[in-house]
């Protein structure tokens, strides 16, 4: 059964490699990749199911025991984001066929498609900090070739943006890696912390405080955290709505994710990263919401609403304790599905009127109240309105905020929860209320076949929600393993 834990890495990967032999077999290409799809979400729900029952699962790759060889490493943190992006591939991947096009379908959209996905299970599952890189930048050519399908001016435009600053980000992914491995002379993450816990017994060396910042710039630049989010806005714009749901959803939080595993593992003892950490995540919120309040473009306004969610989040990292962790957890599960669903549901909107300019657009709820109330349904879950997905989440990350003496933090996720709430509420308003509109192009938009991927995520976020209290329990083993290095140090390097 440990062995169950790369086949959501190994499921995508050769199913991409057989979808490039084809690319001008459409209908061969989706149900591939449909299957996969589906065998990767089974794979990754008993994965998460083992961790609950047995712990920690690790697996030694070619056999050569931790620290030394490769390792592969779920928790349940790990495998809840695996099944997630599963998830989230699938309803991303069934929206595409009305959407994507011919063209970029035979020119191996799917085998692409694959292979990003390939990238974002296997940074969630890595043990080793180089295959983290690596996997990162299976995630980020995939990404590039995504961005850059279909070739319109935008998109071309917006990929030099994309390729620049993330080469600029693996460079310094590759510096800050070599410095750690000259302090600590091992790879292995759970040998990192456990090195770093020696090294750390009479406090921590500068030079890791360095380290540490350096790691928070390289993954900050992934996870679009202030002030590194300026490419975000420009480069999520330009790609069609499937890939942006899936950007928007996973991409963002690997590097969310990233900073959360080397901060709760290696850095722990360094209470300065965490202030930075701190800082930076307060002043997310602060611009996010800025941005997501001005824009009257559709997409950019959920845009911003991700840089608010990214500062949310890490806020709950930093202030470090059992509340504020769990929220963590929670609110970024919840913040994956919903930002999927939004931007599909914007997709939606798109293809009926043509434009993402909100003052464009009006009166749908008449034709089409089914995408109306969904989009509410949405719009409040994301602004964490109870019983839906965001609430518990958020409520638990700002009572970790006022335990831990956080309060100008905590204050800002809670007057940000308006604020995110006004900008969304404006699409709603705006968009489907007000003077009834006819556009040009209406009727080819297949507005009830693309609603059905979006309502799978909302159900999802409210189910989510609703039945919080069942599954509280796999979030709070989440948090308890970042809280207590020690039990993921023993699972790797104990068995």
């Amino acid at each position: 059964m440990t062995n169950l834990i790369i086949l959501p890495i190994l499921i995508p990967l050769f199913t991409g490699a057989i979808l490039i032999f084809l690319n001008k077999t459409i209908m061969a290409q989706r149900v591939v990749a449909v299957i996969s799809s589906i065998s990767t979400i089974i794979v990754s729900w008993l994965v998460v199911q083992k961790v609950r029952e047995v712990g920690i699962q690790s697996l030694k790759v070619s056999s050569w025991d931790a620290p030394f060889g490769i390792t592969l490493v779920s928790d349940m943190l790990a495998a809840l984001l695996v099944l997630t992006t599963s998830v989230i591939g699938f309803v991303c991947l069934i929206y595409s066929f009305k959407t994507i096009g011919k063209e970029r379908e035979e020119h191996y959209y799917y085998a692409v498609y694959n292979f990003l996905l390939v990238g974002v299970n296997g940074a969630f599952t890595t043990g080793d900090i180089f295959n983290l890189f690596v996997f990162f930048e299976v995630m980020l050519m995939s990404s590039y070739v995504l961005l850059v399908l279909g070739g319109t001016k935008l998109q071309l435009r917006e990929s030099i943006k994309y390729l620049l600053v993330n080469v600029i980000s693996s460079a310094l992914f590759v510096i800050a890696v070599a410095y750690l491995y000259s302090v600590v002379g091992t790879l292995n993450m759970a040998h990192i912390s456990a090195r770093i816990s020696e090294i750390s017994v009479n406090g921590m060396p500068g030079i890791l405080t360095v380290i540490a910042v350096l790691f928070l710039i390289v993954f900050g630049l992934k996870g679009a955290i202030f002030p590194l989010y300026f490419w975000m806005p420009g480069s999520y714009y330009a790609p069609p709505v499937p890939v942006l749901a899936l950007f928007g959803a996973l991409l963002t939080k690997v590097g969310v994710y990233s900073i959360t595993r080397t901060y709760t593992l290696f850095f722990y003892h360094d209470m300065d990263a965490f202030g930075l950490l701190s800082v930076l995540a307060i002043l997310s919120i602060v611009l996010g919401v800025i941005g997501a309040i001005a824009f009257w473009d559709m997409k950019k306004i959920i845009i911003y609403n991700i840089i608010v969610a990214v500062g949310v989040i890490l806020y709950g990292v930093s202030v470090s304790n059992t509340a504020s962790i769990t929220g963590a957890v929670n609110y970024l599960i919840h913040d994956m599905i919903i930002k999927a669903a939004l931007f599909l549901l914007i997709g939606i909107v798109i293809s009926i009127t043509g434009t993402s300019d909100l003052r464009n657009v009006s009166g749908l709820m008449n034709r089409y109240p089914g995408l109306g109330w969904t989009f509410f349904i949405a719009a409040i879950a994301l602004a964490g309105i109870p019983p839906l997905s965001g609430f518990v989440g958020k409520l638990l990350i700002v009572k970790g905020g006022f335990e831990g003496e956080s309060i100008f933090g905590a204050s800002v996720v809670l007057m940000s929860s308006l604020l995110v709430l006004f900008s969304v509420m404006k699409i709603f308003i705006n968009g489907f209320w007000g003077l009834d509109r006819t556009y040009a192009g209406e009727e080819k938009a297949p507005a009830r076949y693309l609603l059905a991927a979006p309502i799978v995520l909302v159900v999802i976020s409210a189910l989510y929600g609703i039945g919080s209290e069942s599954i509280l329990p796999y979030f709070t083993q989440a948090a308890d393993t970042l809280l207590n290095p020690d039990s993921y140090i023993d699972a790797v390097l104990k068995e």
